[in-house]
């Protein structure tokens, strides 16, 4: 059985274009992106994260949200991050109690790509065994307007981001 087929009751996000023909179009005001950086999602499962503190610095923790949980293998996997055509190994932690989540070597894919709280990952998983499991990262940076860094903290209800 394949692990990616689709099961019912599965929440796992998966994109359906209504209008498929519709393409974006390139303008003077549109950025055209280096490299893979950002691609359309395959149609395979796929979860997204806004980073928050336990993602990144200092304990880089990361954790499956449930709604993915139903297609991914309940064992201890070797895997792959791909991000911009270079693989981090990692190794997939899917049979220790109720989290399914990455060991340590999520903060060297997380420090090689300077991820920071209030960026946003996409993850697709594009491979799935009881073997293997391989997901394909899409990273987007959650970056301050310039003008609102010098009013940036927002770390604690102490300290609020404020925009006027």
């Amino acid at each position: 059985m394949d692990p990616l087929a689709s099961v019912p009751g599965n929440e796992v996000e998966n994109p359906r274009m209504e209008h498929p023909q519709a393409q974006p179009v390139l303008n003077h005001t549109t950025t055209k992106l280096e490299g893979n950086e950002f691609w359309p999602l395959s149609g395979k499962p796929f979860f997204h994260l806004i980073l928050s503190k336990s993602h990144v610095k200092p304990s880089y923790y990361l954790v499956f949200p449930a709604k993915i949980h139903s297609v991914l293998p309940c064992a201890t996997v070797p895997g792959v991050l791909t991000y911009r055509d270079k693989n981090w190994e990692i190794a997939y932690i899917g049979d220790r109690g109720c989290h399914k989540r990455l060991d340590t070597n999520w903060k060297t894919f997380a420090s090689d790509n300077d991820l920071k709280v209030g960026d946003a990952c996409v993850f697709e998983l594009m491979e799935c065994s009881s073997t293997n499991i391989k997901f394909r990262v899409q990273i987007l940076r959650g970056d301050f307007p310039s003008e609102l860094l010098a009013r940036v903290n927002g770390e604690t209800s102490n300290t609020p981001i404020v925009i006027d």
